[in-house]
């Protein structure tokens, strides 16, 4: 299972840089299918969006480019996810769950630094996972970044709010 990749032609994949746009598809695909878990692209941003999850992992990036990743997941796609990867139940919000988004985190993040290699945006240096727990926070941008944001919905047939289904990644980078 593996995430839906948004078409070249499709308007989603007008909106953002193209290599940006198919690194962070494909990440995500390959990521997800590790845990198990299809959910589909439904939404792409040049400008920063606001992360409505609960639980956000983040990874700094350094090379042509300088900047960071986030990866934000509602409580419920968090668990799911993690239980796919580690194999394991949990049915709440537990350490593991909170290092598994970290993993998850750091498997998105190594696929689009792969994907990224031999283009202008890519970059050879990562920094440990950490990850926010939490809602409310805000992240102030500096001027100059470009930035890619992507939403994928879990097909999660018994999550009744669509908020519980959804995974946002962000890119914010600086061209060096």
């Amino acid at each position: 299972m593996s995430v839906a990749v948004a078409e070249p032609e499709s308007p989603l994949a007008a909106i953002a840089d193209t290599d940006l746009t198919k690194a962070t598809l494909t990440a995500v695909g390959n990521g997800l299918g590790m845990c198990e878990i299809a959910a589909k692209c439904v939404g792409l941003s040049a400008v920063p969006g606001h992360d409505s999850g609960l639980i956000t992992g983040l990874i700094g990036v350094h090379g042509r480019v300088s900047g960071f990743i986030t990866v934000n997941l509602s409580e419920r796609f968090a668990i799911r996810a993690v239980e796919g990867l580690l194999q394991e139940k949990f049915g709440g919000l537990t350490s593991l769950v909170v290092d598994g988004v970290g993993e998850l985190t750091n498997i998105v993040v190594g696929g689009i630094k792969s994907q990224l290699a031999g283009t202008p945006w890519g970059f050879t240096h990562i920094t440990v996972p950490s990850v926010i727990v939490g809602k409310g926070y805000h992240i102030a941008y500096a001027r100059g970044l470009s930035f890619l944001c992507a939403t994928f919905e879990n097909s999660d047939t018994e999550a009744v709010m669509l908020e519980d289904r959804l995974m946002q990644v962000s890119l914010s980078f600086l061209r060096l």
